[in-house]
């Protein structure tokens, strides 16, 4: 008969370490759990002991997850959320519990569209509380890797080079069309595409997917546009289109929106020319209600 001792994971100790890692630290943790600090800490290092792993380690003033800790904090998100959905289960559901959805928006990303796909998440039964940053795609994705969000948005897929532990959702994707304010539209309306040529145009910058796949097209075409300004912001873009300085690109599933709220008129549609839009999330398999939500209704009606 086996004598020893067997060690058991606290669930208590569990919470509290997820809660540090979910908080970006003992601080906001402790005021989230309504505990003190060494608490807190005392229950991480309880945790630690079990596992033989260190889950924290300090870099200046913070704490960060270790290789272990990222690891363990993928097992207590789930074990956390299964505690949930058994409390919930048992007391007959908690229909009025709030979701919080932590969402990083890629700075090149149109706003009509991030609310378009994000506009799912708002419908779901239960109450939904969105916190949305926005920001360079690759702060974004170091925020993800943190677990400091649950879904990063943006028009292009992490790719090979990128070192972070990331998924790539597919969205959708679709066609682009050229808006302009009313005088400039009808200066270049006639033979478009082509009328394109020698045309005043506000386009994102270089970086961007959007941008790369115009370059393209107008190579291909052999289209030369005057470039009158380059932007990160598509918003400030679509203002300074609304002004007159410039034709400018835009999602075609947006094209009705863009009209209305900019007052301009949208020109035609570039169809080899298209634009993809993905869901990035920390796991290879999606499981947060909004972020299902989101994915589920981009596929198929934002981008049917």
């Amino acid at each position: 008969m086996y004598c020893g001792v067997m060690e058991h994971i606290n669930y208590h100790h569990l919470r509290v370490f997820w809660t540090a890692a979910r908080e970006g630290g003992v601080t906001r943790a402790s005021e989230k759990l309504h505990v003190s600090q060494p608490t807190v800490t005392s229950q991480i290092r309880a945790l630690e002991h079990v596992l033989g792993q260190k889950l924290f380690v300090r870099s200046g003033r913070n704490l960060v997850l270790t290789d272990s800790g990222r690891s363990a904090f993928r097992y207590a998100d789930e074990i956390v959320g299964l505690g949930q959905e058994l409390l919930d289960g048992m007391k007959g559901g908690s229909p009025g519990r709030e979701v919080r959805l932590t969402v990083g928006i890629a700075d090149v990303l149109p706003k009509l569209i991030a609310y378009r796909i994000l506009e799912p998440a708002l419908r779901l039964p239960e109450p939904v509380r969105v916190e949305a940053i926005e920001d360079a795609p690759e702060r974004l994705l170091a925020e993800l890797a943190v677990f400091g969000l649950d879904v990063v948005l943006a028009d292009a897929p992490v790719g090979p080079a990128v070192r972070v532990r990331a998924h790539n959702h597919l969205l959708g994707e679709c066609a682009v069309s050229v808006f302009g304010a009313s005088r400039l539209s009808r200066a270049y309306q006639r033979g478009f595409p082509r009328s394109l040529h020698g045309a005043p145009f506000l386009l994102p910058r270089q970086h961007s997917a959007l941008r790369l796949a115009l370059d393209d097209w107008f190579d291909r075409e052999g289209v030369r546009p005057h470039v009158v300004g380059e932007f990160d912001d598509s918003a400030l873009m679509k203002a300074l289109g609304q002004a007159g300085l410039g034709l400018f690109p835009a999602p075609s599933p947006i094209a009705a929106e863009v009209c209305r709220q900019y007052n301009v008129r949208s020109m035609g549609t570039i169809e080899s020319v298209r634009q993809r839009f993905f869901a990035i999330t920390g796991e290879r398999k999606v499981k947060h209600p909004a972020v299902i939500a989101i994915c589920e209704a981009a596929r198929h009606k934002l981008f049917q």
